[in-house]
C-alpha cells in the first residue's frame, strides 16, 4: 500500500510594478523579491528582479513609470507564511552612488482576480547630518534588512527612523 503524498496548491502571481511617486528624486530603479513561509516553494518564474532606471514624468504627478513585469508560481501545503512582495527603490546620491530611496511590502492578494495595490514605501533616515551624505553602506544593509523580512513586522520597523512614499502596482 503506497503512502498518500501530501496535497499541494499552487499560487500564480503575474502583474507589474507600475509606477512610483518620489517628487524629490529622479532616475530611480526598483528591485523586488518575495518572502514566504517555510512550506512555500517557487516552482516557476523569477522570485527576484530589478527594473530599468526611470525618469520622472513631465506632468503634474511627476511619476516614475516602470511597468515592471512580475510572473512567479509558488506551491505550498498550507497558507501559513503566505507570500509577500518586498519592493526597494534606489537612485543616485550627489556623489553618484546608489542609495535606497524607499522599501515596503504587501501580501500577495488572497483571492483570484485583478487587484491594484499601493505600497507605502519606508525611507530610512539618518540621525546625523554626516550619515545623510555618506549613506552608501546603508544601501546593502537596507536591502538585506528588507529581504530578511525584519521590517515586514511593526516591531522590526520601530527600531529605525522612516518617512513614507507610495508605489503603485497591479496584479492579475
Amino acid at each position: 500500500m503506497a503512502a498518500a503524498s501530501p496535497s499541494v496548491f499552487l499560487l500564480m502571481v503575474n502583474g507589474q510594478v507600475e509606477s512610483a511617486q518620489f517628487p524629490e528624486f529622479d532616475d530611480l530603479y526598483c528591485k523586488y523579491c518575495f518572502v514566504y513561509g517555510q512550506d512555500w516553494a517557487p516552482t516557476a518564474g523569477l522570485e527576484e528582479g530589478i527594473s530599468q532606471i526611470a525618469s520622472k514624468s513631465q506632468d503634474v504627478r511627476q511619476a516614475l513609470v516602470w511597468n515592471f513585469p512580475i510572473d512567479v508560481t509558488f506551491k505550498s501545503t498550507n497558507p501559513y507564511g503566505w507570500p509577500q512582495i518586498v519592493l526597494s527603490v534606489y537612485g543616485p546620491d550627489v556623489f553618484g552612488n546608489d542609495v535606497v530611496r524607499g522599501y515596503g511590502a504587501v501580501h500577495v492578494p488572497f483571492s483570484p482576480g485583478r487587484h491594484k495595490r499601493t505600497i507605502p514605501m519606508f525611507v530610512p533616515e539618518s540621525t546625523s547630518t554626516l550619515q545623510k551624505f555618506t549613506r552608501k553602506p546603508l544601501v546593502d544593509e537596507t536591502w538585506k534588512h528588507a529581504k530578511s523580512g525584519v521590517c515586514l513586522h511593526a516591531s522590526g520597523c520601530s527600531e529605525t527612523r522612516h518617512s513614507t512614499k507610495l508605489v503603485h502596482g497591479t496584479a492579475a
